[in-house]
């Protein structure tokens, strides 16, 4: 990581009768959740050869339904409403993507999963849900999670009961048929040195992620849902990509992901540029971007920008609401400003359904999808269908575009820069000796 990063940089370590403990550290805040609960309880389009047309409405699959297992999932069909990317052409300009996303995924009485399911309907975005496995896990069955390194029953995050599972379920199957991704959060989001995620190995990551689709697909027989309706989709191949808790546990994760197949990773903190493959994984990872005003940048995430407005708590001064919501807005666009007149370098944002400060960040992040989604060339999509249309480039391509810095654009514009390369002259024809 290139860029110096200055300012109040944090990271969850626990959460004690419902007052937030935040730690200075030395180095950028991970994902956190300032929660010590489940869900029910956390606050508040482009065109051309490189793009996609413009996805229809929401249709179920046409395929029958064969249900898995339990039936919780089914499998139904390819996924709805998902793009056909195309090779680059030579000279011709990548578009501009953006990439919304929220950890920790749930429907609770807050109804922010549903709100932003109708935002990116609205703004033809769709956008990747993190689900914790543990939000279709009831609380009187909490003891089948058996965390790593922490006593069976355990979660920072807590479960969920009956009718937060079938609200959250009812959330993921509109969400996956819309064409959204459905990726994970993991379980319990242990973060810290006693027993968080940066300690697992990984053989405790993959039982980590093993459990967590467990309760994907089985949640109809965990929660005494039997009469619902399935999720569409095969969990097993529909899972491709994460993000970490805390942003924790990086090393041994992306080792896990690329034996287990992901295809991507978003665990990181990396600068404004074009993204490159870890151990076959893409690293997707959330960037550095502008906090206006101030002289230092900080994560592309709700919660990087609350712990350096408000230091210690999620519900700061009121009367500074609005301001702190602008500035992470401003900044966000700044960000997204700066890849779409420089570098074209995908824009990674990640969010939780909270209520900090006043829900200010709710906001900031629908004016931002209102601002970015509906420009020229612009594609709001989701991790894995970023990661569709970088498999279908050329990988030489994909490093030449690397080499442009923060905000830089190609010098003479996208057609010199991605000109094809010029033919090799051809050899001069040798004329054969003459014979005596």
């Amino acid at each position: 990581m290139s860029a110096a990063v200055r300012g109040s940089t944090f990271r969850r370590k626990a959460l004690a009768a419902g007052a937030l403990t935040v730690a200075l550290i030395g180095g950028l805040a991970g994902c956190s959740e300032p929660s010590a609960s489940g869900p029910g309880t956390q606050g508040a389009p482009g065109s051309g050869s490189g793009a996609a047309a413009k996805k229809g409405p929401a249709a179920a699959p046409e395929n029958p339904v064969r249900l898995i297992g339990d039936g919780s999932t089914a499998y139904t069909g390819a996924q709805p409403n998902q793009p056909t990317w195309k090779k680059l052409k030579p000279g011709e300009a990548p578009p501009q993507f953006v990439v919304f996303s929220w950890d920790g995924a749930g429907e609770d009485s807050q109804k922010l999963f549903s709100h932003f399911r109708k935002v990116g309907k609205k703004y033809d975005a769709t956008m990747t849900y993190f689900l914790s496995g543990v939000y279709l896990l009831p609380e009187e069955k909490r003891e089948m999670y058996d965390p790593p390194k922490h006593s069976a029953g355990r979660s920072d995050i807590g479960f969920n009961d009956t009718e937060g599972i079938r609200d959250t379920v009812r959330e993921l199957r509109g969400a996956w048929l819309e064409g959204n991704e459905i990726g994970t959060h993991f379980n319990g989001h242990f973060c810290g040195a006693e027993g968080g995620v940066g300690t697992w190995s990984v053989e405790e990551w993959k039982s980590e992620i093993r459990q967590a689709k467990s309760f994907v697909k089985n949640w109809k027989t965990n929660a005494g849902l039997r009469a619902e309706q399935p999720l569409p989709f095969d969990y097993d191949k529909e899972l491709v990509g994460a993000r970490t808790p805390c942003l924790e546990g990086r090393a041994n994760f992306v080792k896990a992901a690329s034996e287990l197949g992901f295809r991507y990773d978003t665990s990181g903190v990396n600068d404004q540029i074009w993204p490159k493959k870890d151990q076959g994984v893409w690293d997707l990872s959330m960037h550095l971007v502008p906090v206006p005003g101030r002289a230092f940048q900080t994560l592309s995430m709700d919660y990087n920008f609350m712990v350096n407005q408000s230091p210690g708590t999620t519900q700061g001064d009121p009367g500074m609401h609005r301001y702190w919501g602008d500035q992470m807005r401003d900044g966000l666009v700044q960000a997204f400003e700066r890849s779409y007149r420089g570098n074209r370098a995908p824009v990674i944002i990640g969010n939780h359904f909270e209520s900090w400060n006043g829900g200010t960040y709710m906001r900031a992040i629908e004016e931002t999808i209102a601002t970015v989604c509906v420009q020229k060339d612009v594609e709001c999509v989701s991790f894995r269908q970023l990661a569709d249309w970088l498999d279908a480039q050329d990988p030489a391509v994909i490093a030449k575009m690397r080499t442009l810095k923060v905000g830089e654009a190609p010098a003479g514009g996208w057609p010199a820069f991605l000109a094809p390369e010029p033919a090799a002259p051809a050899a001069p024809a040798v004329k054969p000796a003459a014979r005596s």
